[in-house]
């Protein structure tokens, strides 16, 4: 699996002075108290599967410098890590995933080296990386995560459980099968020579 840059508000600004709920409500139109509730769905599902969510103390941001490590990370074959790592920080463990120090910080945790990191959020470098993904996203006409793409050509969005993937994988399987049109003899060879069928 290979993990996409997308970014759900491209204009959030590094600091944020609202809280999730205040943002939610603001950008759907909805009460703090209808954001609370369908948030609060959110942290049910992901404590089903062991995700310990803290949507009450997350820390809103810009997440273009978090893609750009992940990019990074990407390169020294620890993106999986990376990213997992980010999100942990993000939604467990309420950090500043916007802040440049605490990106540092987590790199280092996951075995980037630290000043290399340092050194590539101070530059733009990585940043057309997220910026290509983004626009593949946009060709594929995705508008929300998270988003799975099978072989360029099957998807599944949202949050799905686990009985969905298998279902969706084994009919995916199912019709990538390669199908016999004709059932003529022809020559047939293999590591072994090759067989003309007898008339």
């Amino acid at each position: 699996m290979t993990y996409r840059c997308f970014e759900l508000d491209p204009t959030n600004e590094r600091d944020v002075k609202e809280n999730v709920y205040e943002s939610l409500a603001k950008k759907y139109g909805m009460s703090i108290a209808q954001a609370k509730a369908n948030t609060q769905h959110v942290v049910e599902m992901a404590k089903d599967v062991g995700l310990d969510y803290q949507m009450d103390t997350m820390i809103l941001t810009n997440t273009f410098d978090a893609h750009r490590l992940a990019m990074h990370a990407q390169t020294q074959g620890l993106m999986k890590e990376m990213t997992e790592r980010i999100l942990r920080a993000y939604f467990t463990e309420s950090k500043h995933i916007g802040d440049h120090e605490t990106l540092t910080d987590l790199a280092a945790e996951v075995g980037l080296n630290r000043e290399a990191v340092e050194k590539m959020l101070a530059s733009d470098e990585m940043a057309d990386a997220v910026r290509t993904d983004e626009q593949t996203a946009r060709q594929y006409g995705i508008t929300s995560v998270p988003f799975f793409l099978i072989n360029k050509k099957y998807a599944l969005t949202g949050a799905q459980p686990t009985e969905v993937f298998v279902g969706a994988l084994k009919k995916i399987i199912a019709e990538d099968q390669i199908v016999v049109l004709n059932n003529q003899g022809g020559p047939i060879c293999d590591e072994n020579g090759c067989e003309i069928p007898k008339k």
